[in-house]
C-alpha cells in the first residue's frame, strides 16, 4: 500500500510524457510503396502461390530431396538459426531484469595490533538490488527484444524462402544443360552429316573447297560449344552441391520433360503479400524496435528508482568483536534523476530517433522492392509462356519442312544440303523451347519466393 502512491504517479507520468507507447503499422504506407499492383487471379477458390508448401510446388522427387538436404545442410540456414537462438536469449534476459538481483560475497579479515593477538572477524552476507520499472524503461527493453527476436525469425524464413528457391532454379539449370547438350549432340550429327555430303559433292567438283572448308569450320564450333555446355554442367554441378553444403558430387536428376508448374498463378491480395514475405516482416519488426528504443532513450531523462538490502552472518558489530556472530540485517532504497550528462541523453534520443526514420525508410524500400518482384516475375511468367507458343508454332511449321523436304529429297526435286538446313533449323527451334520453358520454370520459382513461398 505505501507503495501505491508512487506507482499513481508514475502512471499519470507515464500519459503525459508518453513515454511508453505500443508499435502500430504506419496507415497507408503498403498502398503507397505498392503503387498499381499489377491484375493477377486472386479468388478465394484459388490461393495464392506463395501460401502452397514447397513439398507441394515442386513434384520432382529428386528435387524435393535435394531441397530437404539444403536445408539440413546449408550454413547459411544453420547460421541463422543460432542467431535466432541469441535473440532468444536476449529476450529471456530483458524478461528476468524485472527480477531482483541477489548476489552472495561472503568475507573475512584477520588484524593484529602491536603483534597482539589477533582477531578473526567474517560476514557472509546475501545482497538484493531490485529495480522498480518506474518509467517502462525495463518494459520498453523487453518489448524491444520481442521485436529483435521476431526480426531474427523473419530473416531465417527468408534464408530459407531464397535457398528453396536457389536450389529450385541452380536444379532447372542443369536439367537446362543437359537438353542443350543433347540437342547440340543432335546438331552435331547433323552438321558432320552435312560436311561428309559436302566432300562427296567436292570429289565429283559439284562445290568449291572454301564451302567444304566452312562447313568444316562450324562443325569444329559446334563441337567446341558442346565442350563448354559440358564444363558449365559439371560447375552446376559443383554450384549446386556447394549451395546445399556438401562436397561435390554427380546430381541425380530427372528430365526438363517432367517438370511441371501451376498454369494459373495467383499473386494474392498486396496485403496478404506484405504479410507472407519475410524480408518485409523483418523490416517492419525492425521499425518496431527501433520505437521502444526511442522509448527508453527519452525515458532515460527520467528518474530510477532502486531497492536494496542485504541479510546475513557476521562477528563483527561496530568495533567489537563477538564470537559467536549475530546476524545483520541492512535495507536501502535510491532515487537516481539525471542533471547533467554533458549531452549524453540529448544525443542518445538523436540518435534513437533518427534510427528509427532509417527503419521506416528500409520498410518501405523493402515494400517497394517486393511490389517490383512481384511485378517483374508475374511478366516474365507471361512472357516466357508467350515465346512459348510462339516457338512452339515455329517448331511445328518447321516438322513440316522437314517432312517435306524428305519427300523432295526423295523424289529428286530437292538437294541434301536443303534437307540438312531445314533439320538444323528444326533443331534451333527446339533450343529455344528449352530456353523458354526454364525460363518460365524459373520465373515461377521467383514469384513463389517474392510471396514468401518456401519461408515455413
Amino acid at each position: 500500500m505505501k507503495l501505491l502512491p508512487i506507482y499513481i504517479v508514475a502512471s499519470l507520468l507515464l500519459a503525459g510524457c508518453n513515454l511508453y507507447k505500443d508499435y502500430n503499422r504506419p496507415e497507408g504506407l503498403a498502398a503507397e510503396a505498392l503503387g498499381a499492383f499489377p491484375a493477377a487471379e486472386s479468388s478465394d477458390s484459388m490461393p495464392s502461390l506463395g501460401s502452397i508448401p514447397w513439398s507441394e510446388l515442386f513434384t520432382d522427387a529428386d528435387l524435393r530431396a535435394l531441397i530437404s538436404e539444403g536445408l539440413d545442410s546449408n550454413r547459411d540456414l544453420r547460421v541463422a538459426m543460432l542467431r535466432v537462438d541469441q535473440a532468444s536469449a536476449s529476450l529471456s534476459a530483458a524478461k528476468l531484469a524485472f527480477l531482483p538481483l541477489l548476489t552472495f560475497s561472503p568475507n573475512g579479515a584477520i588484524t593484529s595490533v602491536d603483534g597482539g593477538r589477533a582477531s578473526k572477524t567474517f560476514e557472509i552476507p546475501v545482497s538484493m538490488s531490485w529495480e522498480i520499472d518506474l518509467f517502462g524503461k525495463l518494459r520498453n527493453a523487453r518489448k524491444e527484444q520481442q521485436m529483435m527476436l521476431l526480426a531474427s525469425q523473419a530473416y531465417a524464413s527468408a534464408v530459407r524462402s531464397e535457398l528453396v528457391a536457389s536450389i529450385a532454379t541452380g536444379y532447372y539449370a542443369l536439367l537446362m544443360l543437359d537438353s542443350q547438350i543433347e540437342i547440340s549432340a543432335r546438331t552435331i550429327d547433323v552438321w558432320s552429316e552435312q560436311v561428309r555430303a559436302m566432300e562427296s559433292q567436292r570429289r565429283v567438283g559439284a562445290i568449291r573447297e572454301n564451302a567444304l572448308s566452312q562447313a568444316k569450320a562450324n562443325l569444329e564450333g559446334l563441337r567446341a560449344a558442346a565442350n563448354t555446355l559440358e564444363r558449365q554442367r559439371r560447375e552446376a554441378e559443383n554450384s549446386l552441391c556447394s549451395l546445399i553444403g556438401v562436397p561435390s558430387h554427380p546430381i541425380r536428376r530427372s528430365s526438363l520433360d517432367a517438370q511441371s508448374v501451376p498454369e494459373r498463378v495467383s499473386a494474392g491480395i498486396p496485403l496478404r503479400l506484405l504479410s507472407c514475405r519475410p524480408d518485409v516482416v523483418r523490416a517492419e519488426m525492425n521499425l518496431a524496435a527501433a520505437g521502444y528504443a526511442v522509448n527508453q532513450a527519452r525515458g532515460a531523462f527520467y528518474p530510477s528508482l532502486t531497492i536494496g538490502g542485504s541479510a546475513g552472518w557476521t562477528n563483527s558489530l561496530g568495533q567489537a568483536v563477538s564470537n559467536p556472530g549475530s546476524w545483520i540485517l541492512s535495507a536501502l532504497g535510491s532515487l537516481t534523476q539525471p542533471l547533467f550528462q554533458r549531452g549524453k541523453l540529448t544525443s542518445n534520443l538523436k540518435i534513437s530517433k533518427d534510427e528509427e526514420r532509417i527503419a521506416l525508410l528500409d520498410y518501405r524500400q523493402t515494400l517497394l522492392d517486393a511490389g517490383k518482384e512481384v511485378n517483374d516475375a508475374l511478366y516474365a511468367i507471361e512472357s516466357y509462356g508467350n515465346d512459348y507458343a510462339f516457338h512452339e508454332a515455329q517448331c511445328a511449321a518447321l516438322e513440316k519442312t522437314v517432312k517435306a523436304n524428305e519427300l523432295l529429297f526423295r523424289t529428286n526435286n530437292a538437294t541434301y544440303l536443303e534437307l540438312l538446313a531445314s533439320r538444323q533449323d528444326l533443331l534451333n527451334s527446339r533450343l529455344n523451347l528449352v530456353v523458354d520453358k526454364v525460363g518460365r520454370l524459373r520465373s515461377v520459382v521467383e514469384l513463389y519466393k517474392a510471396l514468401g513461398g518456401g519461408a515455413e
